[in-house]
């Protein structure tokens, strides 16, 4: 499939090609973007199988980073509503509110601008996941969909349902306070329905229903040979949590390359200068010869007689 380098929201105004992932709207922090390369890159150095799943993917930013993980054979599945109705008074307001921008036509293209296919598109309500993707076929989850309770539980119980028993999730805005049914989803299944929580940054949960142990004892490694991001373990509903924080600027991982990368400009011409023409080398002075009276009046005569002498024979000359 193939689309023009540039997209158009609702409102008809053309957005340019992103030129890097920075360019893509959103709110993909640079720790998030560590720890996804982490998860996703011990997946693959283990070789654990399974496929890649993304409910609630706005400009597609966080998509287009985890797209780059998808090995031979994967499905990369994305579930967004795009601009289809919400079909529930309250998440279509939440949908004007927050997303008024987004269509698929914007996603599309930015996806497209960093890779050469496509994921496998789901335009409506996360609850059509379970019928798209298999049971117990996901390896890695990323939930950042809608904020109001009733959504973000199914989404959970979807998520859960659909991951491998080595599956990792990560549930966005788990204690932001401007979606307070998001957080009280997602420390419910920790509390009562069996996830286990790895890790915590300001935006996203990372966790597990298998066992957390031997990720959460590999990661704690990793952490401590960050020397930008700072780490402390907490007890948390009887298991142990990791909290995870930038000290300072955060080095990223590499992000996928666009297509549309910025051209160089054009050194200046400098304008030809005309030739110089060659300059003739300078005429030798002329060399003032002393005539044989007067070297004979300097070099015999006493010194107060041949100036005397000279000086009569200068007056003589102007005289003359």
């Amino acid at each position: 499939m193939t689309l023009s380098p540039t997209a158009a929201d609702p409102a008809g105004e053309r957005l340019p090609a992103p030129t890097c992932l920075d360019d893509v709207k959103g709110w993909f922090f640079p720790v998030d973007q560590v720890l996804f390369d982490w998860f996703l890159g011990r997946q693959q150095e283990l070789t654990e199988p399974g496929d890649l799943l993304e409910i609630g993917a706005y400009m597609g930013k966080s998509a287009i980073f985890a797209g780059g993980y998808l090995r031979p054979g994967e499905t990369f599945t994305v579930c967004d509503l795009f601009d289809s109705p919400a079909q529930d008074d309250a998440n279509s307001a939440e949908m004007r509110y927050s997303y008024s921008t987004l269509t698929r036509r914007s996603f599309e293209a930015n996806y497209l601008s960093f890779h050469d296919e496509l994921p496998a598109v789901v335009q409506g309500l996360s609850s059509l996941v379970p019928d798209r993707v298999a049971a117990s076929s996901v390896r890695f989850a990323h939930i950042d969909g809608s904020h109001l309770y009733e959504h973000v539980r199914g989404d959970i119980d979807s998520a859960r349902a659909l991951l491998h028993p080595h599956g990792i999730v990560a549930l966005d805005d788990y204690r932001s306070e401007h979606c307070p049914g998001v957080a009280a989803a997602v420390w419910a299944a920790v509390a009562t329905g069996g996830l286990n929580p790895v890790c915590v940054t300001g935006t996203k949960l990372y966790g597990t229903w298998g066992d957390p142990g031997p990720v959460r004892e590999a990661l704690l490694e990793f952490l401590a040979g960050r020397e930008d991001l700072w780490h402390g373990v907490e007890a948390v509903a009887g298991g142990q949590l990791v909290r995870i924080k930038p000290k300072g600027a955060v080095t990223t991982p590499p992000h996928p390359v666009s297509r549309h990368l910025p051209e160089e400009p054009a050194p200046e011409a400098v304008p030809e200068q005309p030739p110089v023409p060659a300059q003739a080398p300078p005429a030798p002075a002329a060399v003032r010869r002393r005539s044989p009276l007067r070297r004979f009046a300097l070099n015999v005569l006493p010194p107060f007689v041949s100036k005397g002498f000279v000086r009569l024979r200068t007056a003589l000359r102007h005289q003359a």
